[in-house]
């Protein structure tokens, strides 16, 4: 026992340093949702701007639609937000907008002076909502299906290239051609 003693700090010491290196090769954009083909949480979103509109759950069943996670303070939503616009514009798919943890008004003032890509979007001040998505952090997308099924999540944002190689197939197989 005296002789492993001394090695003892050693041994430990190792295994934290290989468990780290393991850690440091996961990729969060590989980590799968449990939530695929399960229906959205339900849930009912104040609006982000003062319109009264809001978001629920309700507002996606019986239309393929995507939701996306955004904050006005989030610097990969600034990254995509061309890209939210240019499929807004193409009108293949809505995109609904759940503002998440932001202050009371920024996310409306974001939208207000970006151009808003969202047919809705909720305030999810509290962030309930992502916590039952599974949310990993903003941006991150939701591909929902005419039943109010999850069908594919991206964390992330979204580019063209992300759109052309994740959405495009998804959305295809759902029946959507472009």
């Amino acid at each position: 026992m005296r002789r492993v003693a001394p090695w003892a700090p050693v041994i430990v010491f190792a295994s934290i340093v290989i468990g780290l290196g393991f850690s440091l090769m996961n990729d969060p954009h590989r980590i799968p949702s449990t939530l695929i083909d399960k229906p959205v949480p339900a849930f009912d979103l104040p609006s982000v701007g003062d319109d009264g509109s809001g978001l629920t759950n309700e507002d996606l069943k019986g239309k393929l639609a995507l939701l996306n996670v955004f904050a006005s303070w989030c610097g990969g939503c600034r990254l995509e937000h061309p890209m939210l616009m240019a499929i807004a514009r193409g009108g293949l798919v809505p995109i609904y907008g759940v503002d998440w943890k932001d202050h009371r008004g920024d996310g409306h003032r974001w939208l207000k002076a970006n151009d808003s890509p969202y047919v809705r979007a909720g305030d999810d001040r509290g962030g309930r909502l992502a916590i039952d998505l599974g949310v990993t952090g903003v941006p991150e997308t939701f591909v929902i299906d005419r039943t109010g099924r999850i069908r594919f999540r991206q964390p992330g944002p979204i580019t063209e290239e992300v759109w052309r190689s994740a959405f495009v197939p998804v959305l295809a197989e759902l029946g959507v051609r472009q």
